[in-house]
């Protein structure tokens, strides 16, 4: 029987770039996406197992849960890659979100949900043969370092890093429960030049790490035996950049 991993943001990016890793390594793949993008469709032609879920929306998650619990006995990781990036600053009345609105966002898609799905599927991590299995929270580099522009985003992430100790201490010896930490990966298509540049200068390794970082330190803590409660930070130097 196929090794099944969870994996939450699947349609674009990091999540879908992961998601096509695992199946070429020959995991089963469960994941959930909010928008529809047509990348989907090529992750369903592959076997992955797609669910349209707002996690904004509590009666959506709340039947997520029921159905992942009744389709799934086991589960070897879940991978909390779902995420939300709205900034703080806002002008004149035109403004999209309250500040409390924005806060409410964060808290929500970075702490709440992995904190309920961790919950209720505790007993199908601990069901994982032979074990043990995972959780890897998708944190971020500002977490520790903090934000002016997007500063409910950070304390969200510095959250959803806290849930990786307490969920390690709960959980163990059964489900392993990490953390990546990761800065630039890649640049979206719209971004201008001036950006790039300012952003590649942040790191005293001044590239574009590329998805590929994080599913090979994904892969890693999959593999550990021995790593728990962690936080990898994947920066490109930045912590240490004058």
């Amino acid at each position: 029987m196929k090794e099944v991993v969870l994996i939450t943001g699947i349609g674009k990016r990091l999540g879908y770039a992961l998601a096509c890793d695992l199946l070429n390594k020959g995991f089963g793949v469960i994941g959930t996406y909010r928008s529809v993008y047509p990348a989907l469709d090529k992750l369903r032609d592959r076997g992955a197992d797609l669910y349209h879920v707002d996690f904004y929306q509590q009666e959506n998650v709340n039947q997520f849960i029921s159905q992942i619990t009744l389709a799934y006995p086991s589960l070897r990781a879940i991978i909390h890659n779902a995420s939300d990036w709205l900034p703080d600053a806002s002008k004149g009345d035109n403004k999209e979100h309250s500040h409390a609105e924005i806060m409410h966002k964060m808290m929500n898609i970075h702490v709440a949900i992995p904190y309920q799905l961790n919950l209720a599927f505790q007993q199908q991590l601990e069901h994982c043969e032979p074990g043990p299995a995972d959780i890897v929270h998708i944190s971020d580099y500002v977490a520790e370092k903090g934000s002016k522009k997007h500063i409910a985003y950070a304390a969200s992430k510095s959250a959803m890093n806290n849930l990786t100790l307490s969920f390690a201490s709960l959980l163990a010896p059964k489900v392993k429960v990490n953390s990546l930490s990761p800065a630039l990966l890649k640049f979206n298509e719209w971004d201008d030049e001036a950006y790039k540049k300012k952003a590649l200068a942040k790191a005293l390794l001044p590239i574009e790490a590329g998805f590929e970082e994080v599913i090979d330190a994904i892969h890693l803590i999959l593999k550990s035996n021995y790593m728990t409660g962690r936080n990898l930070q994947l920066d490109g130097g930045r912590h240490i950049r004058s």
